[in-house]
């Protein structure tokens, strides 16, 4: 009978923890339309695969909060996302609006520090108010709470993360994102260091929601964010999609998924987007659509950074980051805004083994007083480091302009493992028409102008290049899905069996 009412005490324990905050907030949820934090958790991880550790722990800051706190406001465990092993935190915003205490700080680095030792990756669902008052007040909660705080300030890539900014994400929701190799943000969601309310009692105003830490000004200004979703399932596919591109750890490489059917087909295609007229824009992404494998690409930051596009695709099922200039942005001159976006994907991909493709087509930085208050010489020095620092396999493809520090930059000379151009690319350390008013002190329009610029336009082109053997072919731009397949493969047989070095993995996520 011992037995039975200690197991019945058990059952009892397990239910009440199991109930979250209760059934009147879980039902303002549903007419909300928000998942909460088990049906998120459902949604994420394979079907019956989640083992959950810390179901009974709860606050201890005294046996009133206790009461209060099942979970302590965070389901921890182990799931499995299509078939492998991740460990997972969901933050229960109806249990004290998930606020950060000392039990489930405990939990949550359970859960980071089994990642990182047994080499799975970790996902983080956030959605909370931040620090739990009074428990971090005073000395001895800056004690006990910060000692245990659940932010690894120095992060070492040795396993993917990510993070989901879901509605109120203040506190430890917003560090976890700006922590993580991907973040996902629901459109009407607020990401913050805080709460309006302790904002606008700090600075003795009032603050509008969206200009604290909406998903816009993540989406365009901070860059913080790498894909914007409108439903909480959206979210949870998000991130299921990006592990699918990561290896589980970064001692092995990325999974090998099924070539979609129609992949490589009309490559012929590229001709007919590509302009004939050197000055006219296109779409680099619609050429990237057809290089590599069908419904594969997966674009990161899309609204930040424009002039620069980088996404992670397949090319024969294998996971590549592509990193391409953007013409129809500023011509793909190259912003301070681009060459974060640029540097943050870099890191990522050589972390975890995933090759690159740089798909070239840029005139240079971008200049001007503005840049400079924006940091670019910083940002394109940082840039300069990433592209050196590289030690996964490397291809680029000059497609049309290659100009000045940024060809450098974006793979070309001794900065790739091969370097192919198409017939259309144009080298050189400036646009030739500013080189032919500096060289020539002639401006457009000016007598004998044009055979000048005829003249160093001739200079520009490829075949000299290819002639000393700095470009290691010229291909046709129909070849270049063929020859990538072809180049990498060989490229990945590495004595490592295609796992580089690393030495980027301590960079900072956010800088």
């Amino acid at each position: 009978m011992a037995h039975e009412a200690m197991l019945a005490e058990l059952d009892e324990r397990r239910i009440a923890a199991r109930a979250m905050g209760g059934e009147r907030k879980l039902a303002k949820r549903r007419d909300e339309g928000a998942l909460n934090a088990q049906e998120r958790l459902n949604a994420l991880v394979d079907k019956d695969s989640f083992l959950e550790v810390g179901l009974l722990g709860r606050s201890a800051y005294s046996a009133a909060e206790a009461e209060k706190t099942p979970r302590d406001g965070k389901i921890t465990g182990f799931g499995r996302i299509d078939g492998r092993d991740v460990g997972v935190v969901v933050n229960d915003f109806t249990t004290k609006g998930a606020s950060t205490g000392a039990t489930n700080s405990k939990k949550i680095g359970y859960i980071r520090k089994t990642c990182t030792e047994k080499g799975m990756p970790f996902v983080h669902i956030g959605e909370s108010t931040g620090a739990r008052l009074p428990d971090a007040m005073g000395s001895r909660g800056m004690g006990t709470m910060l000692g245990n705080d659940t932010t690894q300030f120095r992060r070492m890539r040795d396993t993917p993360w990510a993070a989901a900014a879901l509605d109120t994400s203040f506190g430890s929701s917003a560090w976890l994102c700006c922590c993580s190799d991907f973040a996902v943000m629901k459109k009407g969601s607020i990401m913050s260091v805080s709460s309006p309310r302790l904002v606008s009692m700090a600075i003795g105003e009032k603050v509008d929601l969206e200009d604290l830490g909406g998903w816009r000004l993540h989406a365009e200004q901070t860059g913080l964010i790498d894909h914007f979703v409108d439903t909480d399932e959206q979210a949870m596919a998000a991130i299921r999609s990006f592990l699918s591109y990561m290896p589980s750890h970064n001692g092995e490489a990325p999974p090998v998924a099924e070539t979609t059917e129609g992949s490589g087909d009309d490559q012929e295609r590229i001709l007919d987007l590509l302009p004939e007229k050197r000055t006219q824009v296109y779409s680099m992404k619609k050429i990237i659509d057809v290089i590599f494998d069908r419904e594969s690409i997966f674009e990161l930051k899309p609204r930040f950074g424009k002039s620069a596009v980088v996404a992670l695709a397949r090319l024969a099922g294998k996971s590549v980051g592509i990193i391409a200039n953007n013409p129809q942005v500023g011509g793909g001159a190259l912003s301070a805004e681009a060459c974060r976006k640029i540097i943050d994907f870099t890191v990522l991909c050589d972390s975890f083994n995933i090759p690159i493709v740089r798909l070239m087509d840029t005139p240079g930085f971008v200049v001007g007083t503005d840049a400079e208050r924006r940091g670019a010489p910083g940002q394109i020095m940082n840039f300069m480091n990433a592209t050196c620092m590289t030690t996964v396999p490397q291809v680029t493809v000059i497609c049309r302009k290659a100009y000045g520090r940024a060809y450098v930059a974006m793979g070309g000379g001794a900065h790739n493992d091969a370097m192919i151009a198409w017939p259309t690319a144009e080298v050189s350390f400036m646009d030739p028409v500013f080189a032919t008013s500096i060289v020539h002190n002639l401006n457009a329009g000016d007598e004998g102008f044009e055979e000048a610029l005829g003249q160093i336009q001739q200079d520009l082109e490829i075949w000299d290049m290819a002639t000393i053997f700095s470009a290691h072919d010229v291909i046709k731009p129909q070849e270049t899905r063929s020859y990538l397949i072809r180049m990498l493969d060989i490229q990945t047989r590495r004595r490592s069996g295609g796992v580089g070095q690393h030495l980027m993995r301590a960079w900072p996520t956010s800088y």
